[in-house]
C-alpha cells in the first residue's frame, strides 16, 4: 500500500492551501484582531465596510467569546466546515491575547478542525511556542520584499518593542524577523504560505527574489495577489496614484516566481483575497451574519492558559 504524503494529508481539507480542496471544503475567518503592528501604504484602517471584498475588511469586530459562538453556529450549518482562520482586521500576532484565546475556546470544543493564522510576521518568532501548543498547521505570511529599500515606500511605519520606526530601519527589522519566523515554522513541520501584494512600480521588480528567498527558507507556497485599492482611495498609494497591476503583469510575477520554485504548482492560482470575516467556499463571498447568534454552554471558558505572550 502506497504510503500518504504527511503534507498532502494536511492540506487536502484547507481550500487556501490546496487548490482541489476550495471547492469541496469551507472556512471561517474570525475577526477578532482589530489592532495592527504596522502601517502599510496600501491599508487602509477603515474596516467597517459592508461593501468590499478584501483583506482587513470587516463588519464588526468581536470577542473570542463571540468567535467560539459563531464558529459552532456555522460548524452546525456547514459540514464541510474545515478551517478556522485568523486574519485581521489587523495583525492577530498585535493582538495576542484575543487571538489564542479564540483558538483555545475553539479547540476546547473541537479538537480535529484546522487552526490557521495569516500574520505580517513583524513579531512571529516571539509566538512559537503558542503556534506548537494550539496545534496552528498553517500559517500565512505576507512578504512583500526582501529588500530594506523597496519596503521603505511599502510600509509607512513599525512598532516594535514599544517603538515608532521608519524607512530602512523599519523594513530591515520586518524583513529579517519574517525571514527568521518563516526557518522557524519550517524546521516545525508547519506548513507555510507567502502572500506577496503585486504593487506596480514599486515592488514588481522584486518577485523573483522573494520567490528565492522564501523557498530556500521552507515556503510551501507562493501567493501573489494583486494590490486592490479602497473604494475611498484611503491608502497612501490610492492617494499618489499608484494603480492596480493589470492580468497580464500578475501573470508574469506568477511565472517567475514560478520559475525560481521549478514548479507552476507552488504557486497559488486560487485566491480570492477574502475579508477578515468571510465564511463558506472560496469564491463565494459569504460573510458572516452576526445577528442571532446562540448562546452556548461551552462558551464560558476558562481564561488563556498561555501567558508568556498574551
Amino acid at each position: 500500500m502506497k504510503k500518504l504524503d504527511p503534507v498532502k494529508e494536511k492540506i487536502k481539507e484547507h481550500p487556501c492551501f490546496c487548490e482541489k480542496a476550495h471547492q469541496r471544503f469551507a472556512r471561517i475567518h474570525l475577526p477578532v484582531a482589530p489592532k495592527c503592528n504596522i502601517q502599510c501604504n496600501y491599508c487602509s484602517r477603515k474596516y467597517d465596510c459592508a461593501n468590499e471584498s478584501r483583506p482587513g475588511v470587516t463588519s464588526k469586530v468581536i470577542t473570542p467569546e463571540e468567535a467560539l459562538e459563531l464558529f459552532i453556529k456555522y460548524k452546525r450549518l456547514l459540514e464541510n466546515l474545515t478551517v478556522v482562520g485568523i486574519a485581521g482586521p489587523g495583525d492577530p500576532l498585535a493582538n495576542p491575547y484575543e487571538t489564542f484565546k479564540t483558538f483555545e475556546l475553539i479547540r476546547n470544543v473541537n479538537s480535529n478542525i484546522k487552526l490557521c493564522l495569516s500574520t505580517n510576521g513583524l513579531v512571529l518568532h516571539k509566538f512559537i511556542y503558542e503556534i506548537k501548543f494550539f496545534k496552528i498547521e498553517h500559517v500565512t505570511i505576507t512578504i512583500n520584499t526582501i529588500d530594506e529599500k523597496i519596503g521603505k515606500n511599502i510600509y509607512a511605519y513599525i512598532r516594535y518593542n514599544s517603538k515608532i520606526i521608519k524607512g530602512t530601519e523599519a523594513s530591515n527589522i520586518l524583513i529579517e524577523n519574517q525571514l527568521e519566523a518563516l526557518r522557524l515554522l519550517s524546521q516545525m513541520g508547519v506548513i507555510t504560505k507567502i502572500n506577496t501584494v503585486l504593487i506596480p512600480g514599486i515592488n514588481d521588480a522584486n518577485i523573483s527574489l522573494v520567490a528565492r528567498m522564501i523557498k530556500k527558507n521552507g515556503c510551501f507556497i507562493h501567493n501573489i495577489v494583486p494590490l486592490i485599492n479602497p473604494n475611498d482611495k484611503s491608502t497612501m498609494f490610492s492617494k499618489k496614484g499608484i494603480r492596480e497591476p493589470s492580468n497580464e503583469e500578475l501573470s508574469f510575477a506568477r511565472i517567475e516566481a514560478a520559475k525560481e520554485f521549478g514548479s507552476m504548482s507552488k504557486i497559488m492560482l486560487h485566491c480570492k483575497q477574502c475579508r477578515s470575516d468571510a465564511v463558506g467556499l472560496l469564491g463565494e463571498n459569504n460573510t458572516i451574519e452576526y445577528n442571532n447568534i446562540e448562546k452556548n454552554e461551552g462558551s464560558d471558558e476558562k481564561l488563556c492558559t498561555i501567558k508568556s505572550n498574551c
